[in-house]
């Protein structure tokens, strides 16, 4: 979660001591962070509407920058030190009047970071990118009552009935708050009413939220609504940010139908091709609204362009569309990627493949990447650094990335021959550059090393159920899984840091074992559900399922796919294996054994309400086909054939009250399931 609040300091009036402004006054002081490279940074403060140099109240920075100097790259030392926060000020500016910040910064990608702040409150943050910026700021105190809804946790895509709304509730006012009414709104209706008390929270300070009620969320698509209703027992003073919204999507979790694959003869589809500007495709991911199947791909295409995403909505249905995109700069963010994974909360993260994001024949600097998948904000333009909201870089040759929780991933580092956790905590927004609050931990036991010719990828999957770390060892020809519930943080590692975080260290006495050794020529990619593992073997072309319930895992059988050169592999909304062929330039679906995907995973019905009276809304199986109400003495007393969707509303306002049996049935399952009419 990133707060309205760019920066660390406490920012309460004794952090820069009220200046003694006349009647009609109020203080303004200048807060600046700056990114790497410190001394790009110019700025002044001049009366609303005036140009630089026109009327200076205030400035600071590198004076050889100067107005002009958006840019010019003139390199010029002076000015701030880097990765350093600045105070400047005070000023006594007139109450009620508008002023305005310019910002211009040397090389031209932004960086510094700014909060104007009023009475000792940062009333006012700005991000700087490009060339500069310039913000217009009116000076006005803050309300002493004001509380807004931040950030609502609560994932958007769910899989249960029961789900909690969770959130961040932020102090806009200077009085301190002590409790504050909460209100839910579901679809329109208020479900939700909670008083929340007992903490002390100052002006410009968050505090977590949680209802103690779970919502039940039946199938479908809902909207839910957070509101403020009081504070401190009294009217909040500021309603323009007292409610948020969120979509929130019922649906199903993957099924686990890979046994389904074993002893048939798989039918290949494809899917993408150059048509839809795959270009050497290296992973693929689904979003994690699984209903939506939208699937993302990352291209490697070349080291000095950067890599690509193709994303295809409605992936494999007869509807199916795609959109390519490349961020503005993806050389540095973007560059050979390895791979791709979403976390819950819809930001994804990639690994890239090169050794130094900066091309300049330096040390190495590069490292994953956190990207948001809001297609308003991914690969649009938002400054100097493209539209990146978080990277951190001490991991040369990535090989792979997998999802853990948050903004947490993990990454296969193939320079460094371990296993990196990368914590980035809260993104940084798009385009900007800040990283102190990033925590990453060195998993260096394991001793991986990555395909030497640089090509295939050694794919990594974190199995949210057990907390094992799973990851393909290339070049050693195995699988090895780390316990991430494991192990202890203790010295900081001899490579890097190259950047300013919260913390950095060695994870020692961890427990991991080798999953899979022998059987493997070069594989490369992996999935895992419940106790079932994929890995995919770019020599053979082969996917080897294997059961991992114990260890060493148990090779069950293998899917040849022919391809020639797969990589990345991932299980489908569906449950339907999915790869990428990087040397094809192809993503590929493949089908199994119809009857046992259809008997394992998607032959159950689900309905509500129960008891019910005029109407029952369905969740079918794929390719239902009949749907029969029958009594209990065994008479139809409904029947309806056709093709059905997967949701369905049926009246059963003409039976008489009962119980009865729902029969659902397609050529290749029966399903059954007993209910109530009022």
């Amino acid at each position: 979660m990133k707060k309205t609040i760019l920066f660390f300091a406490l920012f309460l009036p004794t952090l820069f001591g009220l200046a003694q402004c006349p009647d009609g006054q109020l203080e303004v002081d200048l807060e600046i962070a700056t990114d790497n490279w410190g001394y790009e940074v110019y700025w002044e403060i001049v009366p609303a509407g005036n140009a630089c140099g026109e009327g200076t109240i205030g400035s600071g920075g590198n004076a050889n920058v100067g107005c002009n100097g958006g840019g010019a790259q003139n390199q010029s030392q002076g000015g701030y030190g880097n990765n350093v926060t600045i105070y400047e000020g005070s000023w006594c500016l007139e109450e009620g009047q508008s002023y305005t910040l310019i910002y211009v910064d040397d090389y031209g990608d932004g960086g510094a970071e700014f909060n104007v702040v009023i009475n000792g409150f940062p009333l006012y943050s700005y991000e700087g990118s490009g060339n500069g910026s310039t913000w217009t700021f009116e000076v006005v105190a803050p309300p002493a009552l004001d509380a807004g809804i931040y950030d609502i946790h609560t994932y958007g895509y769910q899989t249960t009935s029961e789900t909690y709304i969770e959130g961040v509730l932020f102090n806009y006012g200077s009085d301190v708050l002590n409790s504050v009414q909460l209100i839910c709104l579901f679809d329109g209706i208020e479900v939700l009413n909670e008083n929340f008390s007992g903490f002390a929270l100052n002006g410009y300070e968050d505090i977590e939220f949680e209802f103690s009620v779970p919502l039940d969320i039946s199938y479908g698509d809902h909207e839910i609504v957070v509101e403020v209703v009081s504070v401190n027992g009294s009217t909040d003073e500021n309603a323009n940010n007292n409610s948020l919204a969120k979509e929130i999507v019922r649906g199903d979790p993957r099924p686990n139908v890979i046994d389904g694959y074993l002893d048939v003869v798989p039918e290949m589809t494809v899917i993408g091709t150059t048509a839809e500007l795959l270009d050497n495709p290296r992973d693929l991911a689904f979003h994690p609204t699984l209903s939506r199947f939208e699937l993302w791909v990352v291209n490697e295409e070349t080291e000095n362009s950067g890599g690509s995403t193709t994303t295809f909505f409605n992936a494999g249905q007869s509807d199916q569309e795609f959109e390519w995109r490349t961020d503005g700069n993806a050389w540095h963010f973007m560059s050979l990627p390895t791979g791709i994974d979403f976390g819950e909360n819809e930001n994804f993260g990639t690994s890239p493949g090169v050794y130094d994001a900066n091309h300049n024949g330096g040390a190495a600097f590069t490292g994953p990447a956190l990207w948001s998948s809001d297609m308003d904000t991914y690969a649009m333009p938002s400054g100097g650094n493209g539209s990146h909201l978080d990277m951190l870089h001490v991991s040369p040759y990535s090989q792979g990335i997998a999802h853990e929780v948050d903004n947490v991933y993990w990454v296969v580092d193939g320079f460094n021959n371990d296993i990196v956790r990368y914590d980035f905590a809260d993104d940084h927004g798009p385009g900007n550059s800040f990283h102190g609050d990033a925590i990453i931990h060195r998993y260096a036991a394991t001793e991986i090393q990555k395909d030497p010719s640089d090509y295939i990828v050694s794919h990594c999957f974190f199995d949210k159920a057990t907390n094992f770390l799973y990851s393909v060892d290339n070049e050693n020809q195995r699988v090895i899984r780390i316990d991430a519930s494991t192990g202890v943080t203790g010295a900081t590692p001899s490579y890097g840091p190259f950047e300013d975080v919260e913390e950095y260290a060695y994870v020692t006495n961890y427990d991991w074992d080798e999953v899979v050794t022998e059987g493997l020529v070069e594989p490369a990619g992996i999935a895992v559900i419940e106790d079932r593992m994929l890995i995919s073997d770019y020599a053979t072309g082969d996917i080897n399922i294997y059961d991992i319930s114990s260890m060493p895992a148990q090779l069950l059988g293998t899917i040849p796919t022919g391809a020639e050169g797969i990589m990345g592999i991932e299980i489908g909304p569906n449950g339907k294996i999915w790869y990428a062929d990087a040397d094809a330039h192809e993503i590929v679906v493949i089908n199994g054994n119809p009857l046992t995907i259809e008997e394992e995973a998607q032959a159950t019905i689900s309905f509500y309400p129960n008891p019910a009276n005029d109407l029952l809304n369905l969740r079918l199986p794929n390719s239902t086909e009949q749907i029969q109400i029958v009594d209990l003495a065994g008479r139809v007393v409904l029947n309806q054939a056709k093709h059905f969707s997967n949701q369905e509303i049926l009246s059963i306002s003409n039976l008489l009250p009962g119980q009865y049996i729902i029969v659902a049935s397609g050529s290749a399952f029966v399903t059954k399931s007993q209910f109530t009419k009022l």
